[in-house]
C-alpha cells in the first residue's frame, strides 16, 4: 500500500477540475484509490515523463486528462502535484 501526499499545488488544482469536470468525480475518486493500491497498475499507464519534466511521472485520469505526480518507492509515498488536460500538466 502506498501513501498519497497531496501537494497544495494539488490540492487546488483538484478543486478546480472538478469543479469544471463533476463527471469525473468517480473516476477521479477510483484513479487515487488504484494509486494507493498499486501505482504501476497497467490501467493506469504510468509513464515516466522526459525532457524538463524527468523527475515526474504521470498517470492517466481520462484520454485528455493526466495526473503528475512523484513515486517514492523506498517510502512508499506518492506525491501528487498536479491534475489537468495534457497541454496544462506537462508545460
Amino acid at each position: 500500500m502506498y501513501t498519497l501526499v497531496w501537494s497544495s499545488g494539488f490540492t487546488r488544482a483538484a478543486g478546480k477540475f472538478i469543479e469544471h469536470h463533476p463527471e469525473l468525480r468517480a473516476k477521479f475518486s477510483a484513479i487515487l484509490r488504484d494509486l494507493e493500491h498499486d501505482p504501476f497498475q497497467p490501467h493506469l499507464k504510468f509513464h515516466h515523463l522526459t525532457g524538463k519534466l524527468k523527475a515526474i511521472q504521470a498517470v492517466s485520469l481520462a484520454h485528455s486528462y493526466r495526473i503528475t505526480l512523484t513515486v517514492m518507492v523506498t517510502e512508499k509515498e506518492i506525491i501528487l502535484l498536479d491534475i489537468g488536460s495534457h497541454d496544462e500538466v506537462y508545460r
